[in-house]
């Protein structure tokens, strides 16, 4: 599956979470349950997706993910809890 995408990792619920932008989930979520994504995400181990929300382009995906970056910790939990309440490992429903 290729859409472009922004997406939420945690090492556990409500530990730390990693927001990012993908033009292809499965693939990129796989990376960060392996650890193979290098950088913030690897070195705090976020390798839970727990939320995801798909868009038309990567420009609309890019903007979104900006909006969420800016936003506070508090906003980014209740995107998850609203989606994920339980925190779930959403992999599955990429694939």
């Amino acid at each position: 599956m290729k859409q472009p995408c922004v997406y939420i990792v945690a090492n556990k619920r409500h530990g730390t979470i990693y927001t990012g932008v993908t033009a292809n989930p499965p693939k990129r979520s796989f990376e960060h349950r392996e650890g193979s994504v290098k950088g913030f995400s690897a070195k705090y181990g976020c390798r839970m997706l727990v939320w995801y929300e798909l868009h038309e382009t990567m420009y609309d995906a890019i903007t979104r993910e900006k909006q969420i970056k800016a936003g506070s910790r508090a906003k980014k939990i209740a995107l998850i809890e609203a989606l994920n309440p339980g925190w779930n490992d959403l992999y599955d429903t990429l694939i």
